[in-house]
Protein backbone atom coordinates (compact mmCIF):
# COMPACT_ATOMS: atom_id res chain seq x y z
CA UNK A 1 0.00 0.00 0.00
CA UNK A 2 1.45 3.08 -0.51
CA UNK A 3 1.65 6.47 1.13
CA UNK A 4 -1.34 8.30 -0.34
CA UNK A 5 -3.30 5.11 0.67
CA UNK A 6 -2.33 5.82 4.50
CA UNK A 7 -3.00 9.78 4.06
CA UNK A 8 -5.92 11.24 3.45
CA UNK A 9 -4.26 14.49 2.77
CA UNK A 10 -2.16 13.32 0.81
CA UNK A 11 -4.65 10.93 -1.24
CA UNK A 12 -7.37 14.06 -1.73
CA UNK A 13 -3.95 16.58 -2.80
CA UNK A 14 -2.89 14.19 -5.30
CA UNK A 15 -6.35 13.31 -6.67
CA UNK A 16 -7.09 17.30 -7.11
CA UNK A 17 -3.27 17.38 -9.26
CA UNK A 18 -4.42 14.12 -11.35
CA UNK A 19 -8.13 15.63 -11.96
CA UNK A 20 -7.84 19.28 -12.09
CA UNK A 21 -10.78 21.67 -12.14
CA UNK A 22 -13.20 18.54 -12.78
CA UNK A 23 -12.01 17.06 -9.32
CA UNK A 24 -15.06 17.61 -6.99
CA UNK A 25 -17.74 17.25 -10.16
CA UNK A 26 -16.60 13.77 -9.41
CA UNK A 27 -18.09 13.40 -6.22
CA UNK A 28 -21.05 16.24 -7.00
CA UNK A 29 -22.43 13.93 -9.66
CA UNK A 30 -22.66 10.57 -8.05
CA UNK A 31 -23.72 12.59 -4.56
CA UNK A 32 -27.15 14.40 -7.02
CA UNK A 33 -27.80 10.19 -7.36
CA UNK A 34 -28.41 9.26 -3.75
CA UNK A 35 -32.07 10.21 -2.44
CA UNK A 36 -32.40 11.96 1.05
CA UNK A 37 -32.34 9.58 3.67
CA UNK A 38 -30.80 6.49 1.82
CA UNK A 39 -28.65 3.69 2.95
CA UNK A 40 -25.13 3.64 1.07
CA UNK A 41 -22.51 1.10 0.91
CA UNK A 42 -19.18 2.65 -0.61
CA UNK A 43 -16.32 0.48 -2.01
CA UNK A 44 -12.97 1.07 -2.03
CA UNK A 45 -14.45 4.17 -0.61
CA UNK A 46 -10.75 5.57 0.30
CA UNK A 47 -10.99 8.86 3.17
CA UNK A 48 -15.02 9.11 2.01
CA UNK A 49 -14.33 12.31 0.60
CA UNK A 50 -18.16 11.35 -1.15
CA UNK A 51 -19.84 10.81 2.67
CA UNK A 52 -17.39 13.55 4.62
CA UNK A 53 -18.38 16.29 1.65
CA UNK A 54 -21.38 15.30 0.04
CA UNK A 55 -23.82 13.16 1.67
CA UNK A 56 -23.42 13.74 5.04
CA UNK A 57 -26.22 16.89 4.90
CA UNK A 58 -28.58 14.60 3.26
CA UNK A 59 -28.18 12.07 6.18
CA UNK A 60 -27.71 8.83 4.40
CA UNK A 61 -27.05 5.45 6.49
CA UNK A 62 -23.17 5.60 5.09
CA UNK A 63 -21.10 2.26 5.04
CA UNK A 64 -17.22 2.45 3.51
CA UNK A 65 -15.53 -0.55 2.84
CA UNK A 66 -11.71 -0.39 1.91
CA UNK A 67 -7.96 -1.84 2.76
CA UNK A 68 -6.88 1.38 4.09
CA UNK A 69 -7.06 1.23 7.84
CA UNK A 70 -6.18 4.59 8.97
CA UNK A 71 -9.08 5.64 5.95
CA UNK A 72 -11.61 3.55 7.70
CA UNK A 73 -10.48 4.99 11.12
CA UNK A 74 -11.05 8.19 9.82
CA UNK A 75 -14.46 7.79 8.57
CA UNK A 76 -15.48 6.52 11.70
CA UNK A 77 -13.82 9.37 14.03
CA UNK A 78 -15.88 11.86 12.01
CA UNK A 79 -19.30 10.47 12.23
CA UNK A 80 -19.28 7.86 9.25
CA UNK A 81 -19.52 4.15 9.68
CA UNK A 82 -16.50 1.70 8.49
CA UNK A 83 -14.81 -1.71 7.93
CA UNK A 84 -11.35 -2.93 6.59
CA UNK A 85 -12.34 -4.75 3.80
CA UNK A 86 -10.86 -6.90 1.01
CA UNK A 87 -13.52 -6.52 -1.43
CA UNK A 88 -11.82 -9.40 -3.39
CA UNK A 89 -12.75 -11.87 -0.92
CA UNK A 90 -15.95 -13.83 -1.69
CA UNK A 91 -18.11 -13.33 1.37
CA UNK A 92 -21.24 -11.26 0.60
CA UNK A 93 -21.39 -7.49 0.78
CA UNK A 94 -23.73 -5.88 3.33
CA UNK A 95 -26.61 -4.78 2.34
CA UNK A 96 -27.55 -0.66 1.38
CA UNK A 97 -29.86 0.96 -1.22
CA UNK A 98 -27.28 2.28 -3.21
CA UNK A 99 -23.86 0.35 -3.52
CA UNK A 100 -21.51 2.53 -4.65
CA UNK A 101 -17.58 1.96 -6.82
CA UNK A 102 -15.94 5.25 -7.51
CA UNK A 103 -13.08 4.99 -9.58
CA UNK A 104 -11.86 1.31 -8.22
CA UNK A 105 -13.48 -1.64 -11.00
CA UNK A 106 -10.32 -1.48 -12.86
CA UNK A 107 -8.49 -2.84 -10.02
CA UNK A 108 -10.21 -5.81 -10.08
CA UNK A 109 -9.54 -6.52 -14.15
CA UNK A 110 -9.21 -8.88 -15.99
CA UNK A 111 -12.02 -10.40 -14.54
CA UNK A 112 -14.28 -7.96 -12.60
CA UNK A 113 -17.34 -9.99 -13.02
CA UNK A 114 -17.62 -11.17 -9.66
CA UNK A 115 -17.51 -8.11 -7.47
CA UNK A 116 -19.93 -6.76 -10.10
CA UNK A 117 -22.41 -10.09 -9.31
CA UNK A 118 -21.68 -9.21 -5.60
CA UNK A 119 -22.92 -5.70 -5.55
CA UNK A 120 -25.95 -5.85 -7.84
CA UNK A 121 -26.83 -8.73 -4.58
CA UNK A 122 -26.16 -6.29 -2.11
CA UNK A 123 -28.40 -3.51 -3.50
CA UNK A 124 -31.65 -3.06 -2.68
CA UNK A 125 -32.38 -0.22 -5.05
CA UNK A 126 -29.08 0.26 -7.65
CA UNK A 127 -25.28 0.04 -8.06
CA UNK A 128 -23.70 3.13 -9.14
CA UNK A 129 -20.21 2.22 -10.74
CA UNK A 130 -18.33 5.41 -12.08
CA UNK A 131 -15.34 4.40 -13.89
CA UNK A 132 -12.01 6.55 -15.73
CA UNK A 133 -12.49 5.76 -19.52
CA UNK A 134 -9.80 8.45 -20.32
CA UNK A 135 -7.49 7.28 -18.44
CA UNK A 136 -4.63 9.55 -16.95
CA UNK A 137 -1.75 6.44 -17.18
CA UNK A 138 -2.13 7.15 -20.65
CA UNK A 139 -1.67 11.11 -20.55
CA UNK A 140 1.18 13.06 -22.90
CA UNK A 141 2.76 14.29 -19.37
CA UNK A 142 5.04 12.16 -17.87
CA UNK A 143 4.57 13.27 -14.33
CA UNK A 144 0.94 13.08 -14.57
CA UNK A 145 1.79 8.84 -16.09
CA UNK A 146 3.95 7.93 -13.41
CA UNK A 147 1.79 9.76 -10.55
CA UNK A 148 -0.91 8.08 -12.06
CA UNK A 149 0.82 4.82 -11.90
CA UNK A 150 2.26 4.64 -8.79
CA UNK A 151 -1.24 5.62 -7.34
CA UNK A 152 -2.95 2.30 -8.09
CA UNK A 153 -1.71 -0.01 -5.59
CA UNK A 154 -4.84 0.46 -3.44
CA UNK A 155 -2.68 -1.96 -0.71
CA UNK A 156 -2.98 -5.38 -2.60
CA UNK A 157 -0.68 -4.92 -5.75
CA UNK A 158 -0.45 -2.05 -8.79
CA UNK A 159 -3.33 -2.76 -11.16
CA UNK A 160 -1.57 -3.13 -15.16
CA UNK A 161 -5.30 -2.82 -16.41
CA UNK A 162 -7.56 0.27 -17.23
CA UNK A 163 -10.90 0.32 -18.90
CA UNK A 164 -11.83 2.49 -21.95
CA UNK A 165 -15.36 3.64 -22.87
CA UNK A 166 -15.82 0.72 -25.63
CA UNK A 167 -13.83 -2.01 -23.03
CA UNK A 168 -16.50 -0.97 -19.85
CA UNK A 169 -19.50 -1.29 -22.60
CA UNK A 170 -18.13 -4.67 -23.24
CA UNK A 171 -17.82 -5.74 -19.95
CA UNK A 172 -21.17 -4.38 -19.32
CA UNK A 173 -22.92 -6.48 -21.67
CA UNK A 174 -24.32 -9.03 -19.49
CA UNK A 175 -25.86 -6.45 -17.22
CA UNK A 176 -27.86 -4.52 -20.21
CA UNK A 177 -31.17 -5.49 -18.84
CA UNK A 178 -30.50 -3.67 -15.28
CA UNK A 179 -28.71 -0.91 -16.99
CA UNK A 180 -30.97 1.71 -16.21
CA UNK A 181 -28.50 4.96 -17.30
CA UNK A 182 -25.64 6.36 -18.44
CA UNK A 183 -23.84 9.23 -18.16
CA UNK A 184 -20.47 11.20 -18.02
CA UNK A 185 -19.18 13.49 -15.35
CA UNK A 186 -17.61 16.94 -16.12
CA UNK A 187 -14.54 16.64 -18.20
CA UNK A 188 -15.77 13.51 -19.81
CA UNK A 189 -13.36 11.54 -17.85
CA UNK A 190 -15.51 9.15 -15.60
CA UNK A 191 -18.38 7.59 -17.16
CA UNK A 192 -20.88 6.50 -14.61
CA UNK A 193 -23.36 3.50 -15.04
CA UNK A 194 -27.07 3.18 -12.67
CA UNK A 195 -27.69 -0.46 -12.68
CA UNK A 196 -31.17 -1.84 -11.20
CA UNK A 197 -30.66 -4.33 -8.20
CA UNK A 198 -30.87 -7.68 -8.39
CA UNK A 199 -34.39 -9.06 -7.87
CA UNK A 200 -33.89 -11.23 -4.44
CA UNK A 201 -34.96 -10.83 -0.95
CA UNK A 202 -33.41 -8.64 0.84
CA UNK A 203 -33.16 -8.55 5.26
CA UNK A 204 -34.05 -5.92 7.27
CA UNK A 205 -30.88 -5.45 9.18
CA UNK A 206 -26.95 -4.30 8.05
Amino acid sequence: MTLFYRNAYLYEALMVCLYGRHYWARYETIADLIPQGSSVLDLCCGPAILFDRYLRHKSVEYTGLDLSAPFIKRLNERGGYGQVWNIRDDKPLPEADYVIMHASLYQFLPDAGPVMDRMLQAAKVQVIVSEPVRNLADSKLALVRKLSQKFTDAGDGKSAHRFTEASLERFLDPYLPQVEKTLHTPGGREKVVMLKASLRTHSTTR
